[in-house]
C-alpha cells in the first residue's frame, strides 16, 4: 500500500524565490523569468524592496519584509528558499534563522566552494552590478575573503543604470557588451583569476559569453540554484529491487 503524506498547500514547486519589487523586463536566463528554470518555482515579491534600497542602501533594514515573504513561501509548500539579488548575502543569517528550510540567499555563497576547487595560486573573481556598494559585510556574510578581486558594471553603457533604475525598457545587447567589458577588465587586472562568480542574478544570460571571452569557469545563481534544487528534489534512477544484482535492501551484492 502506498501512503502519501500531506502538510503543504502547493505540491511540485519546492523552491521559493524572493523577488525584489521591480518592473524592468526580464529575459530568459534572468532569475525572474519563470521559463529560465527546468522545474517549477514559487515566487513572492517583497513589496517596497527595490533594487535601489537593497543594492545601494542597507538590505538589513528590510529584513523583516523578506522574512515574512519567506515564511509565506514555506507555508505554501517550499522546501528551500533563494533570492534574486546577490546583495542579500547580508541577510542570509537572519533568513536562515527565521524559516525551517534551507536558504541560499546569494550567488556569492558559492565562492568558498569554487575557491577550494581551483589550482594553487588561482583565486575567484567577482563581477557585480555595483562594486561601490558591495561591502566587506556582504562578503563576510558569504565567507568570501575581503581581498577577492571585484569588478563592477557601473561604468558601462546601461546594465547598472537601467537595472538599478528599474527602467521599463532595456537594451540587452548593450548589457552584453557591458558584461564583456567588465569580464575583460577583471582578467586583465588580475592574472591569477581561475574562475568567475556572477554576483548579480541578472547577469546569468551572459554567462556563456563571459566564459567564451575569458576561457574561465563562470558560476552564476542559475547553476547554484540548480544544485540547490537537486538536493530538494533528487533525481530518481530506476532500480528493480528484485534484480539478482541487488539485495533485499536495494544494496549491490
Amino acid at each position: 500500500m502506498l501512503f502519501c503524506h500531506g502538510g503543504k498547500t502547493v505540491y511540485g514547486a519546492n523552491l521559493g524565490v524572493l523577488m525584489l519589487e521591480t518592473k524592468f523586463p526580464r529575459i530568459p536566463g534572468d532569475m525572474g523569468n519563470a521559463t529560465t528554470w527546468p522545474f517549477p518555482v514559487q515566487y513572492r515579491v517583497v513589496r517596497s524592496a527595490t533594487p535601489e534600497l537593497v543594492v545601494r542602501n542597507d538590505a538589513r533594514d528590510l529584513v523583516g519584509l523578506f522574512i515574512d515573504a519567506a515564511k509565506d513561501l514555506v507555508a505554501s509548500g517550499c522546501d528551500g528558499i533563494t533570492t534574486n539579488c546577490g546583495f542579500l548575502s547580508i541577510v542570509q543569517d537572519k533568513l536562515a534563522e527565521a524559516v525551517p528550510v534551507p536558504v541560499a540567499a546569494s550567488s556569492l555563497m558559492q565562492i568558498p566552494m569554487v575557491q577550494a576547487m581551483l589550482p594553487a595560486g588561482k583565486r575567484v573573481g567577482i563581477l557585480t552590478i555595483s562594486k561601490e556598494t558591495l561591502t566587506s559585510a556582504h562578503l563576510a556574510a558569504a565567507d568570501v575573503p575581503a581581498d577577492t578581486p571585484i569588478v563592477g558594471t557601473e561604468g558601462g553603457r546601461v546594465f547598472t543604470r537601467d537595472i538599478l533604475g528599474d527602467a521599463p525598457e532595456i537594451d540587452f545587447a548593450a548589457c552584453r557588451l557591458d558584461m564583456l567589458d567588465a569580464a575583460r577588465q577583471l582578467v586583465t587586472e588580475h592574472a591569477d583569476i581561475g574562475a568567475i562568480v556572477l554576483e548579480c542574478t541578472n547577469m546569468t544570460p551572459y554567462a556563456a559569453d563571459v566564459r567564451k571571452l575569458t576561457g574561465l569557469p563562470v558560476f552564476s545563481i542559475y547553476n547554484f540554484v540548480n544544485w540547490f534544487h537537486q538536493a530538494l528534489v533528487p533525481d530518481r534512477f530506476p532500480v528493480e529491487l528484485d534484480d539478482p544484482l541487488f539485495g533485499l535492501a536495494g544494496e549491490p551484492r
